[in-house]
């Protein structure tokens, strides 16, 4: 396996657990199956996964604290919550402590698979892409720092460093709304779209020192970045 993707698997429900961990098996995917939060953390930590698959609701530690705990250390990893909760609320607060991605229970494995693989596609995307300009500010995507003239950089969520990627490739165009929803947070449905309002908000305040800077929120469309 050694050629094979390392995921982490933090599931409580050990039945969904397997099934989830043999399928991914069938796909090339090294799995490390862990039933609660604390092993999972310990496993994070030893094993050095690639993706992160989380539940949310698991005994020890939930998905939300383990989340937070691994970003805290590590900015860049891709991390999925699964998730019987559909509260607005609770899919906003996942996206905001840096998952990248949610998937609400029941739900089918080609699902998975496809948001697992977009997430990597992503990360490698980030890893090759260059230091790009904006206004008076510098944007060091694989790092995911923003920093104004000469001031200390600021560290941006994984989520925060894409948006702003594909808001300055596309500069004075307008960004399709469903398009990005449907690649950055893969699906365009109501808590997306509240969560990537949420995320544009954040990204306002950080550019707020240079006054050419604006987010222009084009109605029934998208969004625009205007120098």
């Amino acid at each position: 396996m050694a050629d094979n993707i390392k995921l982490l698997l933090a599931e409580d429900e050990a039945a969904l657990g397997q099934i989830i961990k043999e399928s991914l098996e069938t796909r090339d995917f090294e799995v490390l199956l862990c039933d609660n939060g604390e092993k999972a953390f310990e496993t994070y930590q030893s094993d050095h996964p690639e993706i992160l698959v989380l539940d949310v609701m698991m005994p020890k530690k939930d998905g939300f604290t383990l989340a937070k705990e691994i970003r805290a250390i590590d900015d860049t990893i891709p991390i999925i919550f699964l998730t019987a909760k559909s509260q607005t609320a609770d899919v906003v607060e996942g996206f905001s402590i840096g998952g990248n991605d949610y998937l609400k229970k029941p739900f089918s494995m080609e699902e998975l698979i496809v948001r697992i693989h977009n997430l990597l596609n992503r990360s490698k995307v980030q890893k090759t892409a260059k230091i790009l300009s904006i206004g008076h500010y510098t944007f060091d995507f694989p790092k995911q720092q923003l920093q104004y003239q000469d001031d200390e950089p600021t560290q941006l969520t994984h989520r925060e460093a894409h948006l702003l990627f594909h808001l300055i490739k596309n500069k004075n165009q307008v960004l399709d709304r469903s398009l990005i929803l449907n690649k950055l947070w893969g699906t365009d449905d109501f808590f997306s779209a509240r969560s990537m309002d949420v995320f544009i908000t954040k990204l306002r305040k950080k550019l707020k020192n240079d006054d050419n800077i604006q987010i222009i929120n084009v109605r029934g469309f998208g969004y625009k970045l205007t120098v």
